[in-house]
């Protein structure tokens, strides 16, 4: 059975590779959204594909945000508990 700490620094970890999954697809779109755009949206259709583009696009900017509030607060946790854990093996070994 893994302990409190490493299933916390995995959490942590994971975290962090989905924040950073996210920023890709959210360079990606942002760059498929620059490129749409310097095409002239003179026609309807076209103008139809630049807005759902830009849906789509803030759709994945918004999925990345989340994402990387979650990686931060998981690495926040984690980081708490090893200062918590380091200060009570000190306290410990004083102890003795």
């Amino acid at each position: 059975m893994a302990s409190r700490k490493d299933r916390l620094m995995s959490a942590a970890v994971r975290a962090a590779k989905q924040a950073k999954q996210w920023a890709i697809a959210a360079t990606r779109e942002a760059d498929q959204l620059l490129k749409a755009a310097k095409k002239r949206a003179e026609t309807i259709e076209r103008k139809r594909q630049l807005k759902k583009r830009l849906q789509q696009t803030a759709r994945v900017m918004k999925s990345a945000g989340k994402a990387a509030v979650v990686a931060g607060v998981a690495a926040g946790i984690a980081a708490a508990r090893a200062e918590l854990n380091a200060g009570r093996k000190l306290l410990r070994g004083k102890k003795r």
